[in-house]
């Protein structure tokens, strides 16, 4: 069992929660003990995409970190609270409503680079602690201003009438982007507040719903023993990554973490293969071939 099943996690359920929510199915499957992380965090308020790595497919998970996300959301206007979802206090109302067409015509200025404060209630650090501990705690927590890039920002589900209680986006984010701070910066550029009432994560990387498997499902393909029909391999966490074929002694020197010459491929990350086996991930420059993360297979 090595490589990504990819979860759908429900709401309510933290990261953390789904690992363990996989390792306690495949005890009761009774498969075989592996290492099991997740590849990037996602909100106990939100669903959807949460890739797990299966033992060796861990060494890979930090990757996923990286890759860009896809989201559907929706905006409740009128109300901000302090964690900018529904879990926090509320902080600031307003009165005014947007219309279908004022959302329309505002959506533009936050595609491309987009400059974005994160949340006070986020996991970045402010010298040495989580910002979320110390807003917790009552304390100011200023965050730096970052440069995020959005890739496409689109209307899903508008509401009808003249005015929008609430309006539901999908977008197509870089790493790094905080969908409850695109949509306060959202509600303010329409003259009011806002505050993420629904986040569900459609796509991580090359990992989308279509190959996801619900809680109900996982623990039942576990007790069958059929889990396997829902892992993907190891290169699948690899969006854009070729492959490299290997010989048997140049798979040999690799796990012996010795460089190799003379490979004819391009410059950049290449995940090494001897047949179907993956052996590296592995940075070719100028011909020589070095071992980035080596597998135990």
């Amino acid at each position: 069992m090595h490589g990504w099943i990819i979860l759908d996690k429900p709401l309510g359920l933290g990261s953390t929660q789904g690992v363990t929510a996989v390792k306690r199915a495949l005890r009761s499957g009774g498969y075989p003990k592996v290492k099991v992380g997740h590849g990037g965090t996602l909100d106990p308020l939100a669903s959807g995409v949460l890739p797990i790595a299966l033992g060796e497919a861990t060494k890979l998970a930090g990757r996923m970190l990286d890759a860009s996300k896809e989201y559907h959301f929706t905006i409740g206007f009128g109300i901000q609270t302090d964690t900018l979802d529904l879990e926090g206090a509320i902080v600031a109302k307003s009165d005014v409503r947007p219309t279908l067409a004022q959302v329309e015509a505002i959506l533009a200025r936050f595609t491309g680079s987009v400059d974005q404060v994160p949340p006070a209630y986020s996991a970045l650090k402010v010298d040495g602690a989580r910002a979320y501990d110390l807003a917790r705690a009552g304390a100011e927590v200023v965050l730096a201003t970052r440069a995020v890039t959005v890739f496409a920002l689109d209307l899903v589900q508008p509401e009808s009438g003249p005015s929008l209680a609430s309006i539901t986006l999908s977008a197509h984010v870089s790493k790094g982007t905080y969908i409850r701070s695109l949509a306060r910066d959202i509600a303010l550029a329409l003259g009011t507040v806002g505050h993420v009432t629904m986040l569900r994560r459609t796509r991580a990387g090359s990992f989308d719903l279509s190959k996801a498997i619900s809680l109900d499902l996982l623990d039942q393909n576990a007790k069958g023993a059929t889990l396997e029909a829902y892992l993907r391999p190891m290169e699948a966490g690899l969006d854009g990554i070729p492959a490299l074929s290997l010989t048997s002694d140049q798979a040999i020197a690799l796990r012996q973490g010795r460089v190799l010459a003379g490979v004819a491929a391009h410059d950049g990350l290449h995940f090494a293969k001897l047949g179907e086996t993956p052996v590296a991930l592995v940075e070719v420059i100028a011909g020589y071939a070095r071992v980035e993360r080596g597998f135990n297979l």
